[in-house]
């Protein structure tokens, strides 16, 4: 008996693999995986974009030259069974391919949306972490507020101490120095 297909042409009873991340339709959504598991997210809204777009601006006017900046969608391909999307990641020029990131980045930073919060501070946290990603940022569009972390030697993430919210400052050193004001990524407010 042959193996079962569900839509879009997937082998069912199995764990999703980056190959049927082609299958996926184009719908909108952002499609990653996650140890097997798909993770659908609906297109952001627009604190979300004002935030990935000001704040990509910022990393790449201030990163060293043997680094990138890149928003999403573009993959980070740890295995075969895990390919996260970071809003934006920051990674050496020499790890980049033009497909995807088979190598962890230097800094991911997810924006959070009401449909990803609970992935972006927890599961995809942790997977992150796993990955040996050095620095990761979660920013907040509705506080506005930037937490930011940064693997400890036993490969853990500790919190750093500074929580930016709102006008405060987050001055970061790590993967380089730059200065964020998390209420300043919002841009001007629509009336």
């Amino acid at each position: 008996m042959g193996e079962r297909t569900g839509p879009h042409g997937i082998v069912r009873g199995r764990p999703f693999t980056v190959h049927d991340l082609a299958a996926m339709p184009a719908d909108g959504n952002r499609y990653e995986l996650l140890d097997g598991v798909l993770l659908a997210t609906p297109a952001p809204g627009t604190a979300h974009q004002k935030v990935v777009l000001r704040l990509g601006a910022l990393l790449d006017a201030e990163r060293p030259d043997e680094l990138e900046v890149l928003p999403a969608p573009f993959a980070v391909r740890a295995s075969v069974t895990t390919e996260l999307q970071p809003d934006l990641l920051v990674a050496r020029d020499e790890d980049l391919t033009d497909a995807n990131l088979p190598a962890p980045p230097v800094l991911a930073v997810e924006v959070l949306s009401p449909s990803t919060k609970l992935h972006d501070v927890n599961s995809k946290k942790a997977a992150y972490e796993r990955l040996g990603v050095s620095n990761y940022w979660v920013v907040d569009p509705v506080e506005p507020r930037l937490t930011a972390f940064d693997l400890a030697g036993d490969g853990a993430y500790r919190n750093l101490a500074s929580k930016a919210v709102g006008p405060e400052a987050f001055e970061a050193t790590k993967p380089f120095p730059v200065r964020v004001v998390p209420s300043e990524l919002l841009g001007r407010r629509r009336r």
